[in-house]
């Protein structure tokens, strides 16, 4: 069973849609004692959209915030979408300081999460994603497939052994990782065609 996790985001629905249109067995999280040590799942995806510091506060307030970082560290395996793969980083500019403060994200993966230089933001519409020959997420899929992105910030992390995929938009950018169990995308794959669940299913059949 995969479970989504359910903590007020957006976009959550269209993610449940993709996978039971590939007959895949999931339901939503209901709370984060869910994911402990006798947790119902085997998978667990973190979709979602919206602001990093709103949904970092929302993770906070709930308590998945540290589940999440405990399923990560067990290296279960975990797929995130949009927000759910810049939420991993610590930081993001989206989310600057307040009063001294920093607001911090997941921390999970070292780096942070950075605004587009260019003017026309945010990125909205199909893009060219070029995978790393590594990359299990995209093992069997088209080289340079298009995927659906609509975002504003970038993930960039301190090295670059974690990225699966990169794209252009005014720079290179990483947009895809990897490490042990966890894998994230910034694009959505539930909104990009047949190529999209086809990402969906090969994690969900274990890569």
């Amino acid at each position: 069973m995969i479970g989504v996790v359910d903590y007020g985001a957006g976009n959550l629905g269209s993610v449940m849609n993709a996978l039971a249109r590939l007959g895949i067995p999931a339901r939503f999280v209901k709370a984060p004692e869910e994911l402990g040590g006798t947790s119902p799942f085997e998978k667990i995806i973190f979709p979602g959209d919206g602001h990093f510091a709103t949904a970092m506060a929302s993770l906070e307030t709930s308590g998945y915030d540290q589940a999440l970082r405990e399923w990560i560290q067990a290296d279960k395996p975990f797929l995130g979408i949009c927000i759910g793969l810049q939420l991993l980083f610590e930081s993001s500019e989206e989310a600057p300081p307040v009063e001294g403060r920093v607001i911090r994200g997941l921390g999970v993966i070292p780096g942070t999460v950075r605004r587009f230089p260019g003017r026309k933001v945010p990125q909205i519409g199909w893009n060219r994603t070029e995978t790393k020959p590594a990359a299990r997420l995209f093992r069997g899929l088209p080289d340079n497939a298009f995927f659906y992105y609509i975002h504003s910030y970038y993930a960039a992390p301190e090295t670059n052994t974690v990225t699966a995929a990169e794209t252009e938009y005014y720079i290179r950018y990483c947009s895809a990782v990897e490490r042990g169990g966890l894998a994230a995308v910034q694009f959505h794959p539930e909104k990009s065609g047949a190529v999209g669940l086809r990402v969906l299913e090969h994690w969900a059949g274990g890569l």
